[in-house]
């Protein structure tokens, strides 16, 4: 699996599997949820019991890297947001107008303070009454958070 990951990403899936799996294996589903959701997946409940099912009910490492990957390759989150955005994109532009998308992180979803919208913008040079490239906003919003340490 070192072929489809960084050193980096392996180092982080390790020590969150052996944070959360101390045994060294992952038995139950409970541990797969915790450990898939603390690096980021989003797994839905039915994803989580297959992979658990199809590796005998329990996971080592390796076991667990070959998940992550089958994973990550299912779950494309720019790409899922994207075609939210195409979808409502009528005229078929690639723009929205910053006041609209202001409005959806705002109400929609998982819905962000004013302060943390004020940031997005600010980091994605987008004016209050501009429009707004979808795909470039996404891929600035999708980005990872840098480490500091």
């Amino acid at each position: 699996m070192a072929r489809y990951f960084r050193e980096q990403d392996i180092d982080e899936f390790r020590e969150c599997f052996y944070l959360f799996a101390r045994s060294g294996q992952i038995r139950t589903l409970d541990e797969l949820t915790i450990i898939m959701r603390s690096l980021g997946m989003s797994p839905t409940i039915q994803e989580l019991k297959k992979y658990l099912k199809d590796k005998g009910g329990k996971m080592s490492f390796a076991d667990f890297l070959d998940v992550m990957h089958i994973h990550s390759r299912a779950e494309d989150l720019p790409r899922e947001v994207v075609d939210a955005f195409k979808a409502a994109d009528s005229a078929k532009k690639g723009t929205i107008p910053a006041r609209q998308l202001r409005h959806m992180l705002l109400h929609w979803g998982e819905q962000l303070s004013a302060k943390e919208v004020e940031q997005i913008f600010r980091e994605a040079n987008v004016s209050p009454g501009g429009q707004v490239q979808y795909q470039d906003f996404v891929k600035i919003a999708c980005a990872p958070v840098p480490d500091y340490y």
